[in-house]
């Protein structure tokens, strides 16, 4: 017998299908609000790791450091997402078009950004990210996905850390960006 390459592409797919308690629609469904997750986050990545390398101003150390951590914190979130995904027998994240195509958030590739525009923004994405992951959440309620659910719990949690560190470090930051 031989196998064509459609045939061996269901072959594969397939191979990628985890057993799981779960429904295959209660597994896409998950998996499809999981990879906007894996998206936004490496958008955020991103984004605060630029504006890391480009803050400046009198408070500069504070800001690089602070960011540097929260960049960091991000990165860490990706890699038990994405992970998720495949747990739930589904394919997660493939490429950087990909990732532009699901994220919610705006790239900023502006030159200059003051100081205090980076926070808020930063805050902004935080807010709009714990926003999506309740969201979530709630998907992972309705498929009883517990797993899902408390690994958004933790990071749920850290997205509030970092609003508020953002939050309490642009009220130290002037509108004139220090």
């Amino acid at each position: 017998m031989t196998m064509n390459v459609a045939d061996s592409r269901d072959t594969e797919r397939a191979s990628l299908n985890t057993p799981s308690d779960l429904s295959p629609e209660a597994t896409a469904t998950l998996a499809e609000r999981i990879n906007r997750l894996v998206a936004d986050a490496y958008v955020l990545y991103l984004k605060t790791k630029n504006f890391h390398w480009h803050v400046s101003g009198p408070n500069f150390r504070d800001f690089h450091e602070m960011l540097d951590d929260q960049s960091s914190d991000i990165l860490e979130s990706i890699d038990p997402l994405a992970e998720r995904v495949r747990k739930l027998g589904q394919p997660t994240l493939r490429s950087l078009s990909q990732i532009l195509e699901l994220t919610s958030l705006r790239e900023n590739e502006k030159d200059f950004v003051s100081p205090y525009e980076m926070l808020v923004e930063l805050m902004n994405d935080n807010i709009a990210i714990a926003r999506s992951m309740r969201e979530a959440h709630g998907v992972c309620d309705d498929w009883e996905d517990v797993a899902t659910a408390s690994l958004l719990e933790q990071y749920i949690d850290a997205t509030e850390k970092r609003t508020w560190f953002l939050f309490e470090a642009a009220r130290a930051a002037d509108s004139g960006g220090h």
